[in-house]
């Protein structure tokens, strides 16, 4: 589903992606961990085109995606809820998941019934302000609106950062039932450990802009823990 190969990114001249490596597999979850500011969110932008690699390929589904611009990744079928969420809070729920309408490549142009089976509370808020919703809430919603144009591969930043324990519980509901489908691929970035524990099928660590572990979810050890993501 994709595959990154050596990709390099900078900000100016400061050299923050140095020869990533990475692949996710539909069905799959891989989750991106590392301590804060060693680049997991800078590969995600660089992953939707929000930021431009220097070198390096970004293959998905085969074909290399590194210099199209962002809205051709969504409509190729790439889906992302970011850090912070990023929702329109002057827009309510119903307009800001038709927003992600705009990446449908085929098929009717209508809010998928499957987004409100996985997230209810969004049919009973469909009026209301984005901006007017709970942190959890805005986070399905953000969530909710990836997934509008029922994309292949879904990147998840952060999903349980500042959520109550409630709704963590339906956002882990969530990714679970969609990996049971087996058409969708996930890269998750998270610091949840049992969280991530509970739902990936692999892992990889970052450190300084560097892949330096990766393995089966199994293999995240105490040991392995204690060297790369303890502070």
């Amino acid at each position: 589903m994709l595959k990154v190969e050596k990709l390099n990114v900078y900000y100016g001249e400061s050299h923050i992606l140095r020869d990533v490596d990475l692949e996710v597999t539909a069905g799959k979850v891989v989750c991106l961990m590392g301590r804060n500011g060693v680049g997991k969110t800078t590969l995600l932008k660089t992953l939707t085109g929000r930021l431009p690699a220097r070198s390096g390929k970004v293959l998905f589904k085969g074909r290399d995606i590194v210099r199209d611009p962002s809205h051709r990744r969504a409509r190729a079928g790439i889906g992302s809820a970011p850090q912070g969420r990023e929702i329109f809070p002057q827009l309510s729920v119903l307009e800001n998941l038709q927003v992600g309408l705009d990446a449908c490549r085929s098929g009717p142009r209508a809010i998928p019934e499957e987004i409100y089976e996985l997230f209810p509370v969004l049919r009973q808020m469909l009026k209301r302000r984005g901006g007017d919703l709970s942190g959890g809430q805005q986070q399905q919603l953000a969530i909710g609106r990836a997934l509008v144009s029922k994309p292949e591969l879904l990147l998840l930043d952060e999903p349980t950062e500042g959520i109550q324990p409630s709704i963590i519980l339906e956002i882990e509901t969530a990714i679970r039932r969609l990996r049971e489908k087996g058409t969708v691929g996930i890269l998750l970035v998270e610091q949840y450990l049992d969280f991530a524990q509970r739902l990936a099928d692999e892992f990889c660590v970052m450190e300084k802009g560097e892949i330096v572990t990766r393995g089966p979810i199994k293999e995240l050890t105490p040991e392995v823990v204690k060297r790369h993501l303890t502070v």
